[in-house]
């Protein structure tokens, strides 16, 4: 008889968040009195839309209720019209409502991947790609990108060398998390020739469309031709309307199998969030000028920070086209222990910075060890603040 317990192999393998690991040292450093410029994470300080927060101060219905596994109708026609204005037809029925941005990814693993199966991702990328595929029991292969060229995609040599008879897709952000690269239109071209010369899909990570700076055209996975049923797009409310605790999302497709899948799945989980997707389809359905504005904010917010951290001596950094964050060499080896250091023991003016170690954005061993994530969602006082600690911190840190 056995009498020990053992926890799954996947349980092993799902790694921390670095975005999230460091939390612990950052209450004790408010504990302790410190004030904590928070550049670790996407939670932007932007207001939530208006129209969106009324829908929860007026509900008055008596129950909240189950909705549709697909999503209630209102919000998925909301994306609907939503595409129109990008110039792309997509009906509702071709929109699957998710629990966040995150379940549309999960979706979109397990609808085209089988155990063992493997994806490519150009490299760094958002860090939680490895979590959902480790729960799906996917493998992530990495294509690695490096700062000294902004992180543009790389060749499609250095895709065709890893594609094998288990590949099944190509995921990626596009504006980058974490790289605040934007790709042009022949990069796009490039993942679609992909795709349809070796028999793949095109996981599209579109969370931050709306966040490209300098008046630069988008070119969205939607736009490509040829690669219709090969498209699948997941995009969230959550940066957009700077709802991140919303938790609404959705997978988009022309893919009539992907559709039938993702709903399944969705149907296992009953339903996404009901309130939710009831405030979510009122921002966007709202008019005005909200999303402009939001860009206006983060456009100086990302030229506060490129030049904060080009004024840092022996920090590189790119100048984030999309997004906001970037990810910047700083002069050390080792940034996972220098980000827990600025934590635990470093303070300016009463204050320190939590920023996310790179590492933990790369699936390849050894890469970004010397890289930090940077969120720039802080006002831009605050932001210089930071950034003020940082160049301090760098002067006065010894490993």
């Amino acid at each position: 008889m056995r009498s020990e317990v053992k926890l799954s192999d996947r349980g092993h393998q799902v790694p921390a968040s670095p975005i999230r690991k460091l939390a612990p040292f950052a209450e004790e450093a408010k504990a302790s009195g410190a004030q904590v410029y928070h550049l670790n994470i996407g939670q932007p300080d932007i207001e939530t839309p208006p129209e969106m927060l009324e829908v929860y101060r007026n509900y008055r219905d008596p129950v909240l209720a189950y909705g549709p596994s697909a999503g209630i109708p209102e919000f998925r026609k909301a994306v609907a019209d939503y595409w129109k204005a990008w110039k792309v037809e997509l009906s509702p029925e071709e929109v699957i409502t998710t629990t966040g941005g995150s379940e549309a990814i999960l979706f979109a693993l397990l609808a085209t991947c089988d155990a063992g199966d493997e994806v490519l991702v150009p490299e760094p990328f958002y860090t939680n790609y490895l979590g959902f595929a480790s729960a799906a029991s996917v493998k992530i292969v990495a294509v690695p990108a490096n700062v000294e060229n902004g992180f543009r995609l790389p060749s499609p040599e250095e895709f065709r060398k890893r594609i094998n008879d288990r590949t099944r897709a190509i995921l990626f952000s596009n504006p980058g998390n974490p790289t605040g690269v934007v790709y042009s239109r022949d990069e796009m071209q490039t993942l679609a020739d992909l795709a349809s010369e070796e028999g793949l899909y095109l996981l599209a990570d579109e969370v931050y469309r709306e966040f490209v700076y300098d008046g630069a055209a988008f070119t969205s996975a939607f736009h490509l031709e040829g690669v219709e049923d090969r498209v699948i797009m997941l995009d969230s409310v959550s940066k957009r309307f700077s709802a991140c605790g919303a938790r609404v999302g959705y997978l988009a497709t022309h893919n009539a199998e992907i559709l039938d899948s993702a709903l399944r799945f969705g149907q296992a989980r009953l339903c996404p969030p009901t309130l939710d997707q009831m405030a979510s389809a009122a921002a966007f359905n709202a008019k005005g000028d909200y999303l402009d504005r939001v860009l206006e904010e983060f456009s100086r917010r990302r030229d506060c920070l490129y030049e904060g951290l080009r004024a840092i001596p022996g920090v590189m950094a790119h100048r984030p086209e999309g997004a906001f964050y970037t990810v910047a060499r700083l002069p050390l080896k080792d940034a996972e222990h220098f980000s827990t250091w600025l934590l635990s023991d470093f303070r300016h003016k009463g204050s320190t910075l939590m920023v996310a170690p790179a590492a933990g954005f790369y699936a390849s061993e050894g890469l970004g060890l010397d890289e930090i994530r940077i969120a720039y969602v802080l006002n831009e006082k605050d932001l210089r603040l930071a950034l003020e600690a940082l160049a301090e911190a760098l002067k006065v840190y010894s490993p």
